[in-house]
């Protein structure tokens, strides 16, 4: 155990390419100096609870816990932090111990997962990432802020910025997809959401860039397991968008369930300490997440709890959630000299700077106004927000002239499991939204068709093979003049500890779309779901398609509302959409082989049984539109170091309805001293045109667009030949060669 600690102590890797100089610090010396004064007064013990963040026990988040009294604990100065309570109220009656019957008069910190909305559900964060608005997505943050706030939260476990390449792993829905440019600009506009311009503002919330790292490349998509991935890999995929939270100012952190390369990361001084608080400069406080310090212990790592205590916090985690481990061991550390109280005061210096920023300790009692409360959740403008981020989010897969639908049917049938549903529309991470409050998509469509018979059968369930409804679907199908299947995922398919080895649609749910099929009427089916799904039999037998996502509480009047017209759908796939679960995992971020993939020749990169493409690329979707995209204009075919590069494009709408196209530009560096991949996504605008319109799209491409980590782990743009692709989706061949000189 001795030897054990020794290397603990000692550990800590700076990876090769994170050598940049630490960041200026921000830091507010007025603050300081209050932290200052308030550190002289407090005992070793207070400290270390300042350390300790445990669960109300309202709801349950993560594994079960040991009831505690929390009062007695708040009073005695040994709980500095709180998750998972709810509303003004509690929050208020909790507050009030810690600030009138402590010590100190510390106040308490309430954190919470409040991951697409508080109240006012948005679609789940892969959805909203389908609309690449990151105003709205920056948006849709505010809005959960200002409900959170109002309810007597001070922190939101949010954003999520893991890439994820496998739709295997249940938490695909909560991050931004598979590409690191796009989840890094996603990354930044939720952190702007959730904080706004100040933290002391009444309605932001501190933000929390989670899961560091790797976390999304979960070994065969199964939740909490091992990574194993290179340094490179790591730098140019997995820490971009950390870094990017970093840039945008996040306040805090969370560690990672797993493993990284043989070290927990609740245990990874190299990540935590040296690159992301040494070299990149963060300046707020990590936190664990659900019980991670003291799951050292069944990963192999560490032998006994207060091993996983010292390990922990010699990593840099500085606030322990729910293991309990700080407050029952490091005081006994510190006497044995393995901690520092230098070290125990950085770290409460961290957690008591947020709660001066977010304005506690000048009124405690700011977030706990409970007629605020009633005014801001549910609020009107919140929910018509919502049906328009409902409307952004959903992607059209397939088309065959069947939508939009008309309004002047006489009759429609409206059949499957999500059809009049309102619990699973929320999807998982649902915070305090409620089933009672949510659009259907029976009620979405009613309200849209009041003169139009609506003949609803829910045909079957999620799971198991009862058929029993069939019938009755079938009978009012045959009865209607078009068919609406509203298919996929219940909410507690997809999220934490919900992954699937099949990703087809479960239960009979195909059966029953293919004896709906079979009657030969007009047919669309609306999928469901927190995550890419195999379907390439839906493509190939059903004329519509559009993917909905799981899309909260306004779910229904939005998806009625593209189903009938009165939004052309524009959102596109941020994450690709595999044909088989053999292909994962697929994401066009890619490198070629020696061998590169041709379907038609024997020895390449290929399957006997399946084509190598993807059913639907990244970026793909489809509108009630057309839109023509010329190949690209380069303004030279040369640049220097110091130069830039304008690409443009015409852009011209070519169908007979108002829409807008989202133009995306990749670049392949052909030749490099490590291999790049065969393109990678470098901007992207999006342009509404009118029937006939035309106008032109130019990006700014920089030298430093171009820059990847080289042989030497140096971060830089190499001399060579390049390929610039622009157009609709991730598959787009219309391309322009140009060379960077010396």
């Amino acid at each position: 155990m001795v030897k054990k600690i020794l290397l603990l102590l000692i550990s800590g890797i700076v990876l090769s390419g994170c050598s940049a100089r630490k960041q200026t610090t921000h830091l507010d010396p007025i603050i300081e100096k209050k932290i200052d004064s308030l550190m002289e007064l407090m005992t070793l013990e207070e400290k270390i609870g300042q350390l300790n963040q445990l669960s109300g026990m309202g709801e349950l988040t993560g594994p079960s816990i040991a009831t505690s009294d929390y009062a007695q604990l708040i009073r005695q100065g040994l709980l500095g932090s709180m998750l998972n309570v709810n509303g003004a109220k509690a929050t208020r009656q909790l507050q009030e111990i810690a600030v009138n019957e402590s010590r100190l008069k510390i106040p308490l910190l309430f954190g919470y997962d409040v991951i697409h909305g508080y109240k006012t559900i948005f679609p789940i964060p892969l959805g909203e990432a389908a609309s690449f608005d990151l105003e709205a997505i920056e948006q849709a943050a505010r809005i959960a802020a200002t409900e959170a706030t109002a309810a007597g939260q001070h922190w939101a476990f949010a954003p999520m910025v893991d890439i994820a390449r496998d739709p295997r792993w249940g938490r695909v829905m909560e991050g931004a997809g598979e590409d690191p440019y796009y989840g890094s600009l996603v990354a930044k506009a939720r952190v702007r959401g959730f904080q706004g311009k100040n933290l002391a503002d009444k309605n932001t919330l501190a933000a929390c860039a989670k899961h560091f790292v790797a976390y999304g490349a979960a070994m065969a998509g199964r939740d909490y397991n091992t990574v194993d991935i290179s340094d490179r890999t790591l730098q140019e995929v997995y820490l971009p968008p950390f870094k990017a939270a970093v840039d945008e100012g996040v306040a805090t952190f969370m560690v990672a369930f797993n493993e990284l390369n043989g070290t927990p990361m609740s245990a990874h001084r190299g990540l935590n300490v040296d690159l992301l608080k040494n070299t990149w400069g963060f300046e707020g406080f990590m936190v664990s997440d659900w019980g991670s310090v003291g799951e050292m212990i069944p990963h192999g790592y560490c032998a006994t709890p207060e091993e996983a205590a010292l390990a922990g916090f010699k990593a840099g985690v500085d606030m322990d959630m729910e293991s309990r481990l700080y407050v029952n061991h490091l005081k006994n550390l510190v006497e044995k000299g393995l901690v520092s109280e230098k070290e125990i005061n950085d770290a409460v210096r961290r957690i008591l700077r947020i709660k001066y920023r977010l304005g506690l300790f000048d009124d405690p009692f700011r977030y706990c106004d409970t007629a605020y409360e009633k005014e801001m959740l549910l609020n009107p403008r919140h929910l018509e927000f919502a049906r328009i981020s409902a409307c952004k989010s959903m992607v059209l897969l397939k088309n065959q002239g069947i939508l939009p639908l008309s309004r002047e049917m006489r009759s429609l049938a409206l059949i499957g499991p999500m059809a009049d549903n309102q619990q699973d529309m929320l999807g998982t991470w649902q915070g305090q939204g409620e089933a009672r409050h949510v659009v259907t998509l029976l009620n979405g469509i009613k309200e849209k068709l009041p003169n139009t018979r609506i003949l609803y059968a829910k045909g079957c369930d999620f799971t198991g093979n009862d058929r029993s409804g069939f019938a009755e679907a079938i009978n009012a199908a045959r009865s209607a003049d078009a068919i609406i299947v509203a298919a996929g995922e219940s909410a507690m398919m997809s999220g934490e500890a919900l992954c699937r080895t099949n990703l087809d649609l479960p239960g009979v749910q195909k059966d029953l779309i293919r004896e709906l099929n079979k009657l030969g009427k007009p047919l669309v089916v609306v999928l469901f779901n927190g995550r890419p799904l195999t379907i390439e039999w839906l493509d190939q037998e059903v004329p519509a398609i559009l993917e909905a996502w799981l899309p909260g509480t306004m779910g229904g009047s939005a998806v009625a509302d593209i189903l009938f017209g009165d939004y052309n759908p524009s959102g596109k796939l941020p994450m690709t959409f595999p044909r088989n679960v053999g292909q994962i995992p697929l994401f066009y971020y890619h490198k070629n082989t020696g061998r590169p993939t041709n379907d038609a020749v024997r020895y390449t990169s290929r399957y006997i049984d399946s084509p190598s493409t993807p059913l639907y690329p990244f970026g793909y979707g489809l509108s009630y539109t057309t839109f023509e995209i010329s190949a690209p204009e380069l303004s030279a075919t040369s640049i220097g170091q110091n130069d830039s590069l304008v690409v443009s494009v015409k852009v011209k709408n070519t169908g007979t309805r108002k829409g807008s196209e989202l133009v995306q530009m990749y670049v392949q560096d052909k030749f490099g001293s490590v291999t790049r991949p065969v393109r990678e996504l470098k901007g992207f605008k999006r342009v509404e045109l009118e029937p006939g319109q035309e106008t032109v799209v130019k990006f700014t491409l920089r030298v430093s667009d171009l820059a990847f980590y080289t042989a030497d782990m140096t971060f830089k743009a190499e001399p060579g030949d390049f390929v610039v692709y622009v157009g609709s989706d991730s598959n787009t061949q219309l391309q322009a060669g140009f060379s960077l000189k010396p």
